[in-house]
C-alpha cells in the first residue's frame, strides 16, 4: 500500500452511521480501546479504567464562535459567510457562498457590510466596515459540518464543558465526551489536567484534492501552548508518567510547539501536516480520538500515531461493530505501543 496515495485513506463507510446528532448523556458515547494489536469495547464514561494514577490529559480549551453570516450581496442574491482567520484591523479570510463573488463585490449582512477583496483558491479576502466579531455574537450561527442534516442541535451540544478561549469555527470533537461528572471522576482518580488552545480553522477539515498527500498543504491555524502546560508535560514524562492527547488538535498544538524533544510554551500560526512517516516530538503516550472522514487529514494523522495497519483495522471493526462517525460520534482510545 502506498501510504502517500489519498485512496490509502479511503474506507467504505455506510451512511447511516454518520452521528446526526450527539449522544446523551455526553459520556454515554461508545469507547474503542486500542493498545498493541487488542480492541476493547466500552462506553466513555468508563475511561477512568483505562488510564492510570498520575497519567496527564491534555485538553484544547477553544470555543467556538458563531462563525456563520448570512446576508446578501448590494445587487442581491443570498450569501453566506464563515469567518476563518483575522488578516488585518477588519479584513478576514473567509469561506463564501453565492454567485459571482469576485473581487469588487459588496456585501450586506445584519449591522455590517463588506466588501470581497480577493478570492485565493477558493477562500476569500474580505474587507468589513467594522470589527465582524461583535456582529456575529449577536447574529450569527455557530457552524455545524456539512454532513450534520438535524438543524435542531443546540449550540452548547457542539462545545466542550471547559470550552473558555473563543476563536474556533469547528469544535474540538473528542473532548465533546466529557462530562463535569466524568472530569471529576478522573481527578478523584488521580488523573491530572492541562490545556492548550487550538482555534480548529479550515485547516483541520478542508479536503485533500491532490493524489499524493505529500503535495497538500495545510491552512494555518493559531495556537497557544502555556507554560504551566509545557512544564506538566515535562515533569510527567521526568516521571515516567503517560501524556494523553485529547483530540487531533491537541497533538497538532503540542507537535508545533515541540523543540528538540521537549514541548515548549510558545504560541503561533502552525501549518503543520502530519502523516505517516512523521517522527512525533511531544512525547504523546495515548490519543483520544473521534472517527474521522475518509481521506481526510485528520485520519491521516491518527495512522501516523497508532500505525496505518492498525488504525484501518481499528475503522474496519468500528463499522462492523456499528460505531458512530465523525463528529457526533463515538470515540477511540489509541496507545502508541
Amino acid at each position: 500500500m502506498d501510504l502517500y496515495s489519498i485512496d490509502a485513506y479511503d474506507y467504505h463507510l455506510p451512511e447511516e452511521l454518520i452521528a446526526q446528532r450527539p449522544a446523551e448523556p455526553r459520556d454515554s458515547s461508545r469507547l474503542m480501546v486500542v493498545r498493541g494489536e487488542e480492541i476493547h469495547h466500552a462506553i466513555f464514561r468508563e475511561l477512568p479504567n483505562y488510564l492510570e494514577r498520575g497519567d496527564l490529559l491534555v485538553f484544547n480549551d477553544t470555543r467556538v464562535i458563531r462563525a456563520r453570516l448570512r446576508g446578501r450581496k448590494v445587487t442581491g442574491g443570498a450569501v453566506e459567510a464563515l469567518l476563518l482567520k483575522k488578516e488585518g484591523e477588519t479584513e478576514w479570510r473567509c469561506l463564501l457562498k453565492g454567485k459571482r463573488l469576485k473581487p469588487g463585490t459588496r456585501l450586506v449582512f445584519p449591522d455590517l457590510s463588506a466588501e470581497v477583496l480577493e478570492n485565493d483558491a477558493g477562500v476569500f479576502l474580505v474587507r468589513f466596515d467594522s470589527d465582524p466579531i461583535p456582529v456575529a455574537r449577536r447574529h450569527g450561527e455557530v457552524p455545524l459540518p456539512p454532513y450534520i442534516r438535524n438543524p435542531n442541535i443546540p449550540e452548547e451540544r457542539y462545545q466542550t464543558v471547559f470550552a473558555s478561549r473563543e476563536g474556533a469555527v469547528a469544535a474540538p470533537t473528542a473532548g465533546l465526551h466529557f462530562t463535569r461528572e466524568l472530569l471529576a471522576a478522573l481527578r478523584e482518580s488521580g488523573i491530572e489536567f492541562a490545556y492548550v488552545t487550538l482555534h480548529v480553522s479550515y485547516g483541520t477539515f478542508s479536503p485533500v484534492r491532490v493524489r499524493d498527500i505529500r503535495a497538500h498543504r495545510m491552512h494555518e491555524e493559531f495556537y497557544t501552548v502555556p507554560s504551566e502546560t509545557a512544564e506538566a508535560i515535562a515533569r510527567a514524562k521526568t516521571e515516567g508518567r503517560r501524556v494523553v492527547a485529547v483530540g487531533t488538535t491537541v497533538l497538532r498544538a503540542l507537535e508545533a510547539s515541540a523543540r528538540e524533544g521537549a514541548v515548549r510554551a510558545e504560541s503561533g500560526w502552525t501549518d503543520l501536516f502530519i502523516y505517516p512517516g512523521y517522527q512525533f516530538r511531544s512525547g504523546v503516550d495515548a490519543l483520544i480520538t473521534n472517527f474521522h472522514v475518509p481521506k481526510s487529514t485528520l485520519l491521516m494523522l491518527v495512522s501516523a500515531f497508532g500505525g496505518y495497519e492498525r488504525v484501518m483495522r481499528a475503522y474496519r471493526v468500528a463499522v462492523e461493530r456499528r460505531y458512530r462517525f465523525f463528529s457526533f460520534g463515538d470515540a477511540m482510545l489509541l496507545f502508541r505501543d
